[in-house]
């Protein structure tokens, strides 16, 4: 597979970034999410799944993309092993990844931090993709848009209070699953992801 990887020159941690159901690594959504977070001294590894690499729209089956994770971890570790290291991603990405780590902790993982985790598709309320998070033991951050719909408000808060002190959840105001808001918001999309990449920033370097 391939990854993209963005260290900068005085990097304080480490952050292994997955992809979402719908765009790989090079979309242009991960990378100003990823020079962002090198402006504020978080590497990344950015990386693709099989479907991904191979032009597939359907993802891959969850042991093939929970494998995918545990090697982009290995890959981190062998270039920034001495960086406090971080995974999750967007949305699938993050969920395959606290999958990964739900079934056996990932080496070296200090936290996971989902942007958007999508709890349920759209129309489709439950929280059943939830169930997993129980057995997940590092801190775990939720960067979520009040107008997700992939995770309505009233089924993640009580999922991210069941969760207890591990868990913390960041509330967008107006944000969309894509972090997306309306101009009746009175920001902009660039406003609100200096919030989003200043909520990350500022969870990992307590959580480093």
């Amino acid at each position: 597979m391939s990854a993209l990887l963005l260290r900068p020159a005085q990097a304080r941690s480490a952050y292994v970034f997955a992809h979402g159901a719908g765009a790989g690594m090079t979309h242009p959504s991960m990378a100003v999410i990823a020079e962002g977070l090198a402006e504020r001294g978080i590497a990344t590894l950015r990386y693709q799944f099989p479907y991904m690499e191979k032009g597939s729209k359907r993802p891959d089956p969850p042991a093939v993309a929970q494998a995918t994770v545990r090697a982009a971890v290995a890959e981190a570790v062998r270039h920034c092993g001495e960086l406090p290291l971080f995974a999750g991603g967007k949305s699938f990405g993050g969920r395959m990844t606290s999958q990964a780590q739900a079934r056996a902790p990932l080496a070296g993982v200090r936290g996971l931090v989902f942007l958007g985790f999508p709890l349920h598709p759209a129309g489709k309320p439950s929280s059943e993709r939830a169930k997993h998070l129980a057995e997940v033991k590092v801190p775990m951050l939720f960067l979520q848009g009040t107008r997700d719909a992939l995770a309505e408000l009233d089924l993640l808060e009580p999922v991210v209070k069941g969760l207890g002190a591990r868990a913390t959840l960041h509330l967008v105001q107006e944000a969309d699953h894509s972090f997306h808001v309306l101009k009746r918001s009175g920001r902009n999309d660039r406003e609100v992801m200096t919030e989003v990449l200043d909520a990350f920033a500022g969870w990992v370097a307590k959580h480093s």
